[in-house]
């Protein structure tokens, strides 16, 4: 699996955000909506496709508990479940509860949906009072000192030494480029990969696992054989996607047991996915791209 060029998912993978974004998630729904959803349907969501962006699960978590108060008998990961047969994403979240409820009840499902509000508050939670006011440029919904101070670093200083030392580097994340760019400072990649070489939430529409950002990616790292490392299915299968867009060049796609996919089933549904290889860590990657020979479980 020799490469030139690695690309990086930021979430879960160089750091932990599972008391930040996933918290937020969580803490944004029971503030707007007084009801509380496990952490575990965060995954769900993930697990559903078309969830890149932590906005979106917060609203289809929201169009749930609102529908469940229509009456829809849907468990949490039924729902989910039905969203992963759509196709995933929020439009399919949207087309379950169409079709599980009355057009009434519908109507005021839709009616009582605030995504505004919702990212409002979700961003209040994740940046903090001061932040959200200098990256949002308007009033939080209320004093915080923000969950993104809670974001243990994964990726240690010897793993990025290696990486800056060995291919070429890029970064491709749901996160808006302001959020990734306080990441990259904490990892020491800021200096590493330049602005060309990041696409984020504000770089594209289509998000993952369109491929139009790693193919993109690919080309300005001049790479033939890229990796990216990524903690979501949909990291695998937008890496899947870019061997069918661009025959030019070898992609690996390559799963992370540091997010939310972790032990032996994260392992199982990376398999499924059709992950070329999978790791613990982002800090094991160095190691299993700089051996020879070939490895299917590097485990």
């Amino acid at each position: 699996m020799q490469v030139d060029a690695v690309v990086l998912d930021v979430d879960g993978v160089l750091v932990d955000v599972a008391d930040s974004y996933r918290r937020a998630i969580v803490e944004s729904v029971e503030y707007v909506y007084g009801e509380e959803i496990p952490k575990a349907a965060v995954q769900w969501f993930k697990d559903a496709g078309g969830f890149n962006n932590d906005w979106k699960v917060t609203d289809a978590a929201a169009l749930y508990v609102l529908a469940a108060g229509e009456g829809m008998e849907l468990s949490l990961e039924e729902f989910t479940d039905e969203i992963a047969k759509r196709g995933g994403g929020l439009d399919a979240a949207e087309a379950v509860v169409d079709a599980a409820l009355p057009d009434d009840a519908a109507e005021r499902v839709s009616e009582e949906w605030r995504p505004d509000r919702l990212r409002q508050v979700f961003q209040t939670f994740y940046l903090g009072s001061e932040r959200y006011a200098e990256l949002e440029g308007g009033e939080p919904a209320f004093e915080s000192t923000g969950f993104i101070e809670d974001e243990p670093l994964i990726v240690d200083e010897d793993t990025v030494d290696a990486l800056d030392e060995n291919w070429e580097l890029a970064i491709l994340t749901g996160r808006p480029a302001a959020e990734a760019q306080i990441a990259l400072e904490r990892a020491g990649l800021d200096d590493l990969i330049p602005p060309e070489r990041r696409f984020t939430m504000d770089d594209w529409e289509e998000g993952k696992p369109n491929p139009r950002a790693l193919v993109a990616l690919a080309e300005r790292c001049r790479a033939e054989r890229v990796a990216f490392g990524g903690d979501t299915l949909d990291d695998i299968h937008t890496a899947n996607n870019a061997k069918e867009a661009d025959e030019q060049r070898t992609y690996f796609g390559i799963g992370v047991l540091t997010g939310g996919l972790t032990g032996d089933e994260g392992i199982q549904k990376y398999e499924e996915a059709g992950a070329d290889a999978i790791v613990r860590s982002v800090n094991d990657l160095p190691d299993l791209l700089l051996t020879e020979g070939d490895s299917e479980h590097p485990l």
